[in-house]
């Protein structure tokens, strides 16, 4: 299972090549860059950007609140299903919350959380009623399709609970649990910077991309998308290297 998600997941540097070069013959061939800026004018816009200030001042304040986000909507979701998992009320409780949050738009929710929230915590808490839904019910999961013999030896041999959540628990879960976090965090952060781009909080992701596209500056929208892409996927790879060893501890 590891093996065909890690290569599902895997991306030939030849595609990415071939992309570049439609994207740049495709920039060429509509020589209208108010519509489609060529992917060596987006590079060199990114390195003029990459020098001021306010552009990692932009980058940190979305990675801290998303990645924040994130972090609550893994603690939320991880031990509301053990506690479903442990007792059936709990479970039969959550059944239609989770359900609708996984019914409502993404933008209805910005809307709804802007008479709740100021603009500026705003991403943090779209990213946990994003990501919350996904990493409970693959957790859920996980724990339903554990091996009762397992845990029936492990009561039998008194394993201690610590020990037994580590070695007999998590190691059965991790596969479900992993690919939950890896579809949760990348929806964290589009739904994150849609929150962003709807609320235009002062200093953001989202208002540097919402002020591209006001001001006509096209470059600078490709250039703030591109370096969406970059820390999606970065901080994906960052989850991937923690999990992997969160799994090899666990087996120690």
């Amino acid at each position: 299972m590891k093996t065909s998600t890690s290569s599902a997941n895997r991306i030939a540097p030849w595609a990415v090549v071939f992309w570049l070069l439609v994207w740049q013959i495709a920039a060429m061939v509509m020589d209208q860059p108010l519509l489609l800026v060529s992917p060596l004018d987006t590079l060199r816009r990114l390195a003029a950007l990459a020098l001021e200030p306010v552009f990692w001042r932009s980058i940190g304040f979305s990675v801290g609140r998303i990645m924040l986000g994130f972090g609550l909507s893994c603690l939320l979701g991880i031990s509301l299903a053990a506690l479903a998992y442990r007792f059936r009320p709990v479970r039969q409780l959550l059944s239609p919350l989770t359900a609708t949050i996984k019914a409502i738009p993404v933008a209805s929710f910005v809307i709804l959380a802007l008479l709740w929230v100021s603009s500026k915590n705003l991403s943090i808490l779209i990213s946990v009623m994003i990501g919350f839904p996904i990493i409970y019910l693959n957790t859920l999961i996980g724990l339903d399709h554990m091996d009762p013999k397992l845990l029936q030896m492990a009561k039998v041999f008194r394993i201690p609970l610590g020990k037994r959540i580590r070695v007999v628990y998590f190691s059965q879960v991790m596969p479900f649990l992993r690919t939950s976090l890896n579809v949760a965090i990348g929806l964290c952060w589009k739904s994150g910077v849609a929150a962003e781009v709807i609320g235009i909080p002062s200093g953001s992701v989202g208002q540097q991309l919402y002020n591209a596209k006001v001001y006509l500056e096209t470059a600078d929208l490709f250039c703030w998308t591109l370096m969406i892409v970059l820390l999606s996927v970065a901080c994906e790879k960052l989850l991937a290297l923690l999990l992997s060893a969160a799994e090899k501890g666990a087996l120690k």
